[in-house]
């Protein structure tokens, strides 16, 4: 099954290990009372574990219907949920993690989501990137209307889907993010459901020549200007290490990164996280195989970029990948340069067949 969705707080959804609750930090930072009362919530209504998504949003797992309710409350509490249901579903805002107070991407960012109630009925997947930093950073991940450094310095809008975008005036951005969206659905984008497979010819004001500016290498590093970033292998980390953390504030990242705020060093993990896997069986009712553990046995023995998924939807990746692994009635598809579900170059396989294949019994 494909959801046409995400989940939020307010729409959970059912995973083989209970509930999966959403939560969009504002700016994609959580002061500490915000992040220790997000431990806490895991941990009383949850398994205690805690995924960033790629978007940079926290997803609370293994939620019981019973403590659903109690869990939003607690949340809208911490001011990480928005009391109104439809306001919720409108903050898919993915923000570049550089940000500073007052800068482009703060000031841009803080002002669409003052303004949410503007926005109009969008599809459950579209969501906006406010990437205004000196260099693009977001340019790979998942949004469906822009606002980034422009090739020439300025800011510009891009449609997803899009090799160029049109300049922005200083103070227009959210005035144009808004007016993309009211075409969007005024042009029939509900149809389509994401910007990206959305053909119809953009408006004059939208469709500019200017083109991005050149990306940022590596936007993130162990050391970083506001304090330390750690990775967390395939997304995910508990509630009760991450409650030991003595930072100030945590900021999320679509990369698998978090960038605690204050902090000296941050732990060393000893994975590579340019491996791919969703959570995989049991915990998702749609995966017929395991992932992770498998994933992390083969990542040092491959050369390229793994993804393994649970089935063909390819959750945990979008993109093309140099080995992908896709779970089929319980053993593994295995395919080159390809997505999850691809015409396999081997079918069938299983783990340890992959183990041996790759180098390893």
């Amino acid at each position: 099954m494909i959801h046409g969705w995400c989940p939020t707080a307010w729409r959970p959804m059912a995973a083989g290990d209970g509930l999966l609750v959403r939560v969009r930090p504002r700016l994609g930072r959580l002061t500490r009372e915000q992040m220790l009362g997000v431990c806490d919530a895991a941990l009383a209504r949850g398994s205690g574990l805690i995924d960033m998504t790629n978007r940079a949003n926290l997803q609370i797992r293994g939620v019981a219907e019973s403590n659903w309710e109690p869990l939003v409350a607690a949340l809208v509490a911490l001011g990480l949920v928005d009391p109104d249901p439809e306001l919720e579903a409108r903050r898919a805002i993915l923000v570049a993690p550089q940000w500073a107070v007052g800068d482009d991407t703060h000031r841009i960012a803080s002002e669409l989501e003052h303004r949410l109630a503007r926005l109009p009925d969008l599809p459950g997947k579209v969501g906006f990137a406010v990437d205004a930093g000196e260099a693009p950073v977001l340019h790979r991940d998942p949004a469906d209307f822009r606002v980034e450094r422009g090739a020439s310095g300025g800011l510009i809008l891009r449609a997803d889907g899009r090799g160029t975008g049109a300049a922005l005036a200083p103070g227009s951005e959210v005035d144009a993010l808004i007016a993309l969206a009211e075409w969007f659905v005024a042009s029939g984008g509900r149809d389509a459901g994401r910007m990206a497979r959305h053909h119809a010819p953009l408006p004059y004001w939208a469709a500019g020549a200017e083109h991005p500016g050149p990306p940022m290498a590596q936007p993130i590093t162990r050391r970083h200007p506001v304090g330390a970033a750690q990775g967390l292998p395939f997304g995910r980390i508990d509630a009760e290490t991450l409650r030991k953390s003595d930072a100030e504030a945590m900021r999320t990242t679509p990369w698998r990164i978090v960038i605690f705020e204050g902090a000296a060093h941050a732990n060393a993990t000893g994975v590579r996280l340019d491996a791919d896997a969703c959570v995989g069986a049991p915990a998702c009712p749609q995966a017929s195989v395991e992932t992770r553990a498998l994933a992390t046995r083969l990542t040092p023995l491959i050369d390229g970029r793994l993804h393994v998924s649970g089935c063909a939807k390819g959750c945990a990746r979008a993109a093309p990948a140099d080995v992908v692994l896709t779970g089929r009635d319980g053993r593994y598809d295995l395919a080159f340069a390809a997505r999850a579900g691809s015409v396999p170059t081997i079918p069938g396989l299983d783990a340890a067949q992959l183990l041996t294949y790759f180098g390893t019994a």
